[in-house]
């Protein structure tokens, strides 16, 4: 991995996707940061940039646990500007991982999107 592209995954320390993916970028031998949305939750800024570029339906986990237990009226109706403030009160109903590489940024554990990475 070159030095000029810095990688950063953002998620949740516990969860089992996010094990995943980190231990997948140690055995590829990718530095990275690990960032956790609960100690540092991502910035309004840095969410609009994320869904600029992968789209904010891809952040938005709507399979997740506390997206489920969001009240109907909440979860029905959702657009860019109701996901991104819902992102920012709830960290835990962004996708993880979110991986920034450089200038790309990869949404959910993927491997063989990952493998683009190291390519």
């Amino acid at each position: 991995m070159p030095e000029s592209r810095p990688v950063t995954i953002h998620g949740i320390r516990n969860c089992d996707t996010m094990k995943k993916a980190r231990a997948w970028l140690e055995a590829a031998g990718i530095e990275h940061r690990f960032r956790d949305y609960k100690a540092e939750p991502p910035t309004r800024s840095e969410l609009e940039g994320w869904a600029a570029k992968a789209g904010w339906e891809a952040l938005l986990n709507r399979a997740g646990t506390t997206f489920r237990k969001l009240p109907e009226a909440e979860r029905e109706g959702i657009d860019q500007k109701r996901a991104i403030a819902l992102m920012l009160a709830q960290p835990s109903v962004i996708k993880r991982p979110v991986l920034e590489a450089g200038d790309r940024l990869l949404v959910g554990f993927k491997e063989d999107r990952w493998r683009t990475l190291v390519a």
